[in-house]
């Protein structure tokens, strides 16, 4: 599924193209997908909200597949490994970020499916130092859905600061909350959940949430730390709101509507507010050891490829219960 022009995805921005069959280079190996998760930035991407270095472009950054072919002195992986391929496809490993540890903000990083063609396709293209292993224990529509939404959930989750037992509250409760819950649960954290949706509250309730509501109520105590996933800026202020001093709210979305003015009374009290900006490497192998041990189980809900633009269409609207994934090939 190929995008060549942004624009709203009930208006089908992904049209179903034949494209060159890519051909490894030293240290990538391809990759015949089987299938690839639907991620919010992929339809940040479709309708125009961010915008990719080039078009056209093939979205999708949570595959799965199998190594079908390996390029010149590659050798980490043979023709036959399962794997899985996040949002981060390389870094210059030179700058200063870089040197830091924080590849994720590396000023020349390429992501999947927005700089190179992506997971939307039946053939894909990696570097091998971005290709990962997928236990055995999941299958593979379960697994897609970890390498972004489970990976950048796990990040938010660590840089909130929330400790083992703690309170934790989510706004808005797709693919990323979904897992995060189980994380926190995993680690004796009480969760609350802010959420429009019916379907999300049961699903929020059926993974160990202990207070679901929407974000004009209350569950009658503060939380330590909050993560906003949805990408509504007038959040943030309710999440702030729900926080207590010294806490941390995470902000996940790689985009927001801009955040209304505030009183400082929000944010004093030693209060932090913070951006989660893509992912390391170090992420997706400590995400995918952790995944494996509590074990997480992810809600998800497949699409045939060609029905991508429904896929998006239905993320849009708030109706995909846990993730969406698209079917590629078996």
């Amino acid at each position: 599924m190929v995008l060549n022009a942004a624009k709203p995805v009930d208006q089908n921005p992904l049209q179903l193209e034949d494209i060159p069959l890519p051909v490894p280079g030293t240290g990538e190996v391809r990759i015949r997908v089987q299938v690839c998760g639907v991620c919010h930035t992929d339809l940040h991407t479709a309708e125009g909200d961010i915008t990719p270095p080039k078009l056209p472009i093939v979205p999708g950054h949570q595959v799965v597949g199998i190594v079908d072919a390996v390029g010149p002195g590659t050798s980490e992986y043979r023709e036959g490994d399962r794997v899985g391929v996040p949002w981060l496809y390389s870094t210059d490993g030179v700058c200063a970020y870089c040197r830091r540890g924080q590849e994720n903000l590396c000023e020349s990083a390429r992501f999947t499916g927005f700089d190179v063609n992506g997971g939307y396709a039946e053939r894909v293209i990696v570097p091998t130092s971005s290709v990962y292993p997928i236990a055995r224990s999941f299958r593979e529509e379960n697994a897609a859905p970890l390498l972004c939404a489970g990976v950048i959930g796990y990040r938010s989750y660590r840089l909130s600061g929330i400790r083992t037992g703690e309170r934790l509250a989510l706004f808005g409760f797709g693919g990323s909350a979904h897992i995060v819950l189980q994380i926190a649960r995993f680690f004796e954290c009480e969760i609350f959940v802010f959420t429009r949706s019916d379907a999300h509250r049961q699903l929020a309730k059926r993974l160990g949430a202990s207070w679901v509501g929407s974000s004009e109520e209350s569950p009658g105590e503060l939380a330590d730390s909050a993560i906003v996933f949805a990408p509504a800026g007038g959040l943030v202020l309710k999440a702030l709101e729900a926080t207590r001093k010294a806490g941390t709210v995470a902000l996940a979305g790689i985009t927001m509507s801009d955040i209304p003015a505030m009183p400082y009374s929000l944010i004093y009290g030693e209060r932090v507010l913070r951006s989660i900006a893509n992912s390391t490497r170090q992420d997706v192998h400590e995400f995918l050891e952790l995944a494996a041990e509590i074990p997480v189980q992810t809600t998800v809900q497949s699409f045939p490829l060609e029905q991508a633009n429904e896929a998006l269409q239905a993320l849009k609207l708030s109706r995909i219960e846990g993730a969406a994934v698209l079917r590629v090939s078996f």
